[in-house]
């Protein structure tokens, strides 16, 4: 009798961790708030989470990115980076954030367009104009996210042909290739502007 009631004592015990009631998913407003804390560790793992959820955690993300300060609104931009198209809902932000005044973040949201690759169509006039940014990182991070785009940019392939005739960049190139849909290393004939 002892054997049999130790028995099922056992099997209970065994049983009993799958009946605990599932964690629930960590809140994005909070692990936006640990983003912006002063722990570095915590912020990492903050941004690894919110990156793992995706489309969730973007309303808190562009609350961030909208009302931070410099430091924290990069932080935002480079957390959508990790999420590629899973954070295509962060697009229009993003576009604006292309036109601030910090070039840092000009830069941390035009990579995070790029790594939407064809989700970020809506950015294209945003990427266009940012071709012509002062900063050559901008610059750089645009036409990169344009070539990403692919296809769904054609609208910025008169910009990219001027300035292929200006000069060699490898990147317009690129760019040129994947909108046009073109082999990679096809020489990219400029003929006349595009409409």
């Amino acid at each position: 009798m002892r054997k049999v009631v130790l028995s099922v004592l056992a099997a209970f015990l065994a049983v009993l961790p799958g009946c605990r009631a599932k964690e629930k998913p960590p809140d994005p407003g909070q692990l936006v708030a640990d983003l912006r804390g002063p722990d570095p560790e915590k912020s990492g793992r903050a941004r690894l989470q919110l990156i793992t959820m995706g489309e969730p955690a973007v309303p808190a993300l562009a609350e961030l990115l909208r009302d931070g300060g410099p430091d924290e609104r990069s932080a935002a931009a480079n957390t959508r980076w990790g999420m590629g198209a899973r954070g295509q809902a962060a697009v229009p932000d993003l576009a604006v954030a292309v036109g601030d005044a910090d070039p840092r973040l000009r830069v941390a949201a035009a990579m995070a367009l790029e790594s939407m690759g064809p989700a970020a169509a809506g950015a294209v006039p945003a990427l266009a104009k940012a071709l012509s940014d002062r900063e050559a990182g901008v610059r750089q991070s645009a036409v990169r996210a344009l070539g990403a785009v692919g296809p769904g940019a054609r609208a910025a392939l008169p910009i990219l042909t001027r300035m292929l005739r200006r000069g060699s960049w490898p990147e317009a190139e690129e760019a040129v290739r994947r909108i046009r849909r073109l082999a990679p290393g096809a020489v990219v004939e400029l003929g006349p502007e595009e409409p």
